[in-house]
């Protein structure tokens, strides 16, 4: 009688010797930079500290990874504003902050390196459909945050009752996007003066 061997265990797969996260905090600043079409392969494996081949392996290809970058660039920055709101207690408070906010990300260093959903947006033509709705569906979300905020502040008495909300959310909406892009070049002028010159499209 023949005897028994062993069940074998089964073969695990190799761990990837990289934590995604830190993979695409890294690829982040690169498209920012350089956008998607100038964010070549070797700048990724530079950033990441991959090789190609494995950018390959992870993300299929540079689409892949910008898809996966700018997931987790919308959610960070998300997160980070919600922090710099929470305890704030009208509309009008959180509309100045997030005022304050988009201007601390359009100066310095930061702001040098620019914003990923206006550099996606400014080659959205280039972008497969999924790519595409993606940033549009980031901007939407961001006017839609703003509208809740005015809304906000008629209901708490911060915001006078008769302003017309949507049309203020897209002015504000545009000047966000434009201190974003004027960032890339200089420092917007004194902060404190901006966020009182932008309320006053709520007063």
């Amino acid at each position: 009688m023949s005897k028994l061997s062993a069940p074998r265990r089964p073969v695990m797969g190799r761990p990837r010797a990289f934590k995604m996260e830190a993979v695409l905090a890294s690829a982040v600043p690169v498209f920012r930079e350089h956008g998607y079409d100038g964010a070549s392969i070797d700048l990724l494996k530079e950033a990441t500290g991959l090789t190609a081949g494995s950018l390959y392996k992870a993300f299929k290809d540079k689409k892949g990874v910008f898809a996966a970058a700018f997931t987790y660039y919308v959610e960070d920055r998300q997160r980070q504003l919600a922090e710099r709101l929470r305890g704030l207690r009208t509309g009008r408070e959180r509309i100045a902050e997030t005022l304050r906010f988009y201007l601390d990300s359009a100066s310095g260093s930061e702001g040098r390196q620019g914003c990923l959903v206006l550099a996606g947006l400014i080659e959205a033509t280039t972008l497969d459909g999924a790519l595409h709705d993606a940033l549009w569906r980031a901007l939407a979300n961001n006017r839609s945050a703003l509208i809740a905020m005015l809304r906000e502040g008629q209901e708490d008495g911060s915001i006078r009752s008769d302003l017309v909300v949507e049309p203020c959310a897209d002015i504000l909406l545009g000047l966000l996007q434009g201190l974003r892009a004027v960032g890339k070049l200089h420092d917007p002028a004194d902060h404190d003066a901006l966020v009182a010159t932008a309320l006053k499209t709520i007063d």
